[in-house]
């Protein structure tokens, strides 16, 4: 009677665990997809007795993938970053300030080397004012509509700083990274355009207080601006963005989505 007891608890258990994010992991244990076990991992309740079982199942896989990669497997370097912390942890989730600071060494790294190299270390395809093309937001089938890239020229020319802006850019940003006054007036924005254009996002304050930043296509870019509430505005692949933000503290902004240009 007692065995048949923890049984049904160890089975309402797992349903639970995997009824609380929504997913339905029921038949994880015959899972081989790497990206599966892992999501498992980072949902699961600390406790899930699967856990045992799966996390080094899919540490083994992982290391199997990056035995047998192709040169240039870009998938390579998340394989290696997910075994690095599955050795130190229960799973590969991390919290958001564990996230706040990974993206700001990543910065930190970008324009320390922008700055040894005297130049921006950002590649991009500078933007033709021909067209936009907008995949159509209703009908799939429907014939895509392209509209003219009116910000071109513009985005080029902020791209193009000179040595001098460049380097006064960098320090700026650099110092904002490093300041962890609470009570500094600045503060650093970042904005991930995860879209196919180059677009340029406006940052609009009270009064005259305004900033343009270019971010190239898949790339990223920063900016210190003051303290305070914004309008933020772009076009991105043709599409309006408009929101408002209060910056108290380093923001990160992700736009757009792959569409095709």
């Amino acid at each position: 009677m007692k065995k048949l007891l923890i049984f049904f608890s160890a089975m309402l258990f797992l349903n639970l665990s995997a009824q609380s994010k929504g997913k339905d992991y029921s038949n994880i244990l015959r899972s081989k997809s790497i990206y599966e076990i892992n999501a498992f991992l980072r949902d699961a309740h600390p406790d899930d007795p699967r856990r045992s079982v799966l996390k080094p199942r899919v540490m083994e896989m992982m290391k199997e993938y990056i035995k047998n990669a192709k040169p240039g497997d870009l998938k390579v370097r998340q394989m290696q970053d997910w075994l690095a912390m599955l050795k130190r942890r229960p799973s590969t989730k991390i919290s958001f300030d564990e996230m706040n600071a990974i993206i700001k060494q990543k910065q930190i790294a970008k324009y320390q080397k922008e700055l040894q190299v005297g130049q921006a270390a950002i590649v991009y395809t500078p933007s033709n004012p021909k067209n936009v093309y907008v995949a159509p937001a209703v009908v799939a089938t429907a014939t895509v509509s392209a509209i003219p890239d009116t910000e071109a020229a513009e985005f080029n020319m902020l791209m193009s700083e000179n040595p001098a802006e460049h380097k006064n850019k960098t320090v700026k940003i650099l110092n904002s990274l490093f300041d962890n006054d609470p009570n500094a007036k600045e503060c650093i924005v970042m904005i991930e355009n995860k879209s196919d254009c180059n677009i340029i996002v406006r940052i609009e304050g009270i009064g005259t207080t305004k900033y343009r930043l270019p971010v190239p296509s898949h790339g990223d870019n920063s900016i210190v601006v003051e303290k305070g509430d914004y309008l933020f505005t772009s076009i991105v692949c043709g599409a309006q963005y408009a929101s408002q933000k209060t910056i108290q503290k380093p923001l990160m902004v992700a736009l757009g989505s792959s569409l095709k240009k």
